[in-house]
């Protein structure tokens, strides 16, 4: 078994977490600018745009509950395999919400399927830093 330098360790974790932020700092600039009017036309522009960042918002509080799930069981069966199951829950939850169909298409649910896969992305995260 090879040991992986410090420096080997800080450079993939620099790139993991660059991507992670990359990822919400687009969705935080998508929240304001796009998702109000695709995903809650229905109200007015104010309420649109809060219920947009409260989609945002959900990831984070998500992070907590997944540092715990995801630290539970890592210390059980193994880091190693739930650090690579938490990057793939998020890579899917990230295409998940890139495929989430507009209000136009289906209408409320577009609104429960993205704030769900956003909390699936929180858990991720978490789940990544414990």
């Amino acid at each position: 078994m090879t040991i992986n330098s410090p420096r080997q360790v800080l450079f993939a974790s620099l790139i993991g977490t660059a991507i992670e932020f990359f990822d919400f700092y687009i969705y935080a600039t998508a929240a304001v600018l796009v998702f109000p009017r695709l995903f809650f036309p229905a109200s007015d522009p104010a309420s649109a745009t809060l219920a947009s960042l409260a989609t945002f918002a959900i990831a984070f509080v998500a992070r907590p509950i997944g540092s715990v799930v995801f630290g539970h069981f890592g210390d059980r069966v193994g880091r190693k395999s739930l650090l690579i199951t938490t990057m793939m829950l998020m890579g899917a939850a990230t295409m998940a919400v890139g495929l989430v169909p507009s209000y136009a298409t289906i209408g409320p649910a577009s609104a429960v399927l993205l704030t769900l896969f956003r909390a699936v992305q929180g858990l991720a995260v978490g789940g990544e830093w414990s």
